[in-house]
């Protein structure tokens, strides 16, 4: 086995949660910052949290809301074309 080619390891590493959270564990860093731990995560609160790391929620809404929007304009010219015929 080649000598000197593990990271050095580190009894107490910090891990920062994006929730607040602080713990210390064994690691090889010195400081970890997570954006979900076990204090936050769904799964361990039964809360739903949205983690929406580029925008990604905000960009599908913003879909889904012109989608909808789209729809409502074509269905009240479908309705006018109708009148019209009558």
């Amino acid at each position: 086995m080649k000598a000197d080619i593990h990271p050095t390891y580190h009894k107490s590493t910090k891990i920062t949660c994006s929730c607040g959270a602080k713990f210390t564990v064994g690691g090889t860093a010195k400081e970890i910052s997570i954006d979900v731990c076990s204090k936050c995560h769904p799964f361990y609160t039964g809360k739903q949290k949205l983690v929406d790391t580029a925008g990604r929620v905000d960009r599908f809404q913003a879909k889904i809301d012109a989608a909808a929007e789209k729809k409502a304009q074509k269905e009240a010219r479908d309705a006018g074309k109708r009148k019209k015929r009558r």
